[in-house]
């Protein structure tokens, strides 16, 4: 009898648990991390932005820019481009590694270039970590709105200038985080991916919603869901 009384006082917290597992389950509110955007602001965002029923696949993606590659989007982090931080003498990936660190250290004779050292509080995580450059691959820089999702979804129509562009947004399109996260995301979109820290959902948001408005990219319509979910949990 007393076996039967344990194991049935056991069995919520087992469901609650396998529930949690599956995704069935999630906790109380969370409050947006700093810098997040308002629900009404992302409610604006996603008024004006195009939502098509699903993502075309037209082929073509070529990031790779060695001999035979389509090189679609330019070669990675240049500095020849028509955007913020172009033709500034720094490659994109130094630029946005010099705006989102704390307690920057350059290498000397890089006239404030080269980031040799900082402090990362990674956006879609809320961790806070090292960067050094000796380690540098642990540290990458993710596009909000993916290269290849971008391609798919109409940057395959642009001039080559105005993609190069895009690649090297660091105003809205760049992030750094950690290699584990910017693996993890790939080229998934909000509807297949969100960051690992419920506290960073409505920044992410804002800011593929503001890239998607700026370049007049489309968002899926099972995007336009999960970004209107994540609306509903910002103050």
């Amino acid at each position: 009898m007393r076996a039967d009384i344990r194991g049935r006082s056991l069995a919520p917290l087992v469901a609650a648990l396998l529930l949690a597992a599956c995704g069935g389950w999630s906790a109380g509110p969370v409050a947006p991390a700093p810098g997040s955007p308002s629900r009404a602001e992302l409610e604006q965002l996603l008024a004006e932005v195009r939502v098509i029923a699903e993502r075309p696949r037209p082929g073509g993606y070529e990031r790779g820019c060695r001999d035979g590659d389509g090189c679609v989007f330019g070669p990675s982090w240049t500095d020849d481009h028509d955007g913020a931080g172009g033709h500034d003498g720094c490659d994109t990936r130094n630029n946005v590694l010099a705006a989102q660190l704390t307690d920057v250290r350059f290498r000397d004779g890089t006239r404030d270039c080269v980031v040799v050292s900082g402090t990362l509080d990674d956006p879609y995580t809320g961790e806070r970590g090292a960067f050094r450059k000796a380690d540098a691959h642990a540290v990458q820089i993710d596009h909000v709105y993916p290269l290849a999702a971008a391609w798919d979804m109409g940057a395959s129509t642009w001039p080559t200038q105005r993609r190069v562009r895009f690649a090297n947004d660091a105003e809205t399109n760049l992030l750094a985080t950690s290699a584990r996260v910017n693996q993890a995301k790939g080229d998934g979109t909000p509807s297949e991916w969100l960051p690992p820290s419920r506290a960073s959902h409505c920044f992410y948001a804002g800011r593929y919603l503001t890239v998607a408005v700026r370049y007049d990219l489309p968002v899926t319509a099972a995007d336009d869901a999960a970004l209107r979910d994540v609306a509903r949990s910002c103050l």
